[in-house]
């Protein structure tokens, strides 16, 4: 029997989008473990190609920001399974079309809706599905590392991470009252994915974390998928309302030396001018 006991489990994961998507990498890791696996996508032409990727698991379609179609999801769901064992919430979306832009000057249509798919999403599937979970049910979103830097590139993103971090508390208290359904999050630093490839600027700082960890090495999407199956497993049993931060120990390590001496070699070079 395998240690985290997932075997014959059902499971849906919503926000699969590719190959390099964490939901992908944690579907596939559940598969392994002998779950089943339902997947959700936002629309027809991804359900096209997440089907290649992941056959032959079902896929089906909602758009997080029409309610419509999350009750539609869960009709879909029902009809598949009647328990799921877990909820994996993957999904996030900031409007950059437009480029970066100085956080205050951040038009309230795109806050609205990236707290709207990024948080309130988790919040509206949470309460959509609550009587498909099992009893034991473990709910797991995708957060960030830290919303208390304020990476200029990031935006409004990291307000609305804040907001997912908080809403796991009020959803585990408030599900404790008639379950003991369990909502965590991975808290993830900097991934190479094609979701972050639409930030301006990201390669540069993804380059700058991958040198601040300690190890001097980028955290991969398979560790933040392997920290997810273990939450949704129970053997997290005693885990709950927590963001599991994985960074490879990048928040420790803001005072390396190599990094402090390249960061004021500049203004020697300067004064020396």
């Amino acid at each position: 029997m395998s240690f985290l006991e997932l075997a014959g489990k059902t499971f849906l994961v919503v926000g699969a989008a590719n190959k390099k998507s964490v939901a992908t990498h944690i579907g596939k890791l559940l598969t392994q473990q002998k779950a089943r696996v339902i997947y959700s996508v936002r629309t027809e032409a991804r359900k096209q190609s997440v089907s290649a990727l992941v056959a032959p698991s079902t896929v089906l379609v909602c758009d997080v920001e029409k309610p419509e179609e999350i009750a539609r999801l869960k009709k879909e769901v029902a009809n598949e399974t009647d328990t799921l064992h877990g909820l994996v919430h993957s999904i996030a979306f900031a409007n950059y079309s437009e480029g970066w832009k100085p956080f205050h000057e951040t038009s309230k249509k795109d806050f609205l809706q990236c707290v709207d798919v990024s948080c309130y999403s988790l919040i509206n599937l949470s309460n959509t599905f609550k009587d498909l979970f099992d009893n034991d049910a473990s709910v797991v979103t995708v957060s960030i590392s830290t919303t208390r830097m304020a990476a200029e590139n990031y935006g409004y993103m990291g307000p609305a991470k804040a907001a997912l971090d908080s809403s796991l508390c009020f959803l585990a208290k408030s599900f404790s009252g008639f379950s003991r359904v369990r909502f965590n999050s991975v808290n993830a630093g900097l991934l190479k994915s094609s979701a972050s490839a639409g930030i301006p600027g990201y390669v540069d700082s993804y380059l700058h974390a991958e040198q601040l960890t300690l190890r001097k090495q980028a955290l991969t999407t398979s560790e933040v998928a392997n920290a997810a199956v273990f939450l949704l497993s129970g053997r997290s049993s005693g885990i709950n309302a927590q963001g599991i931060v994985l960074d490879a120990g990048m928040s420790t390590n803001y005072f390396d030396k190599d990094i402090v001496k390249r960061a004021q070699r500049p203004l020697v070079e300067e004064a020396d001018d």
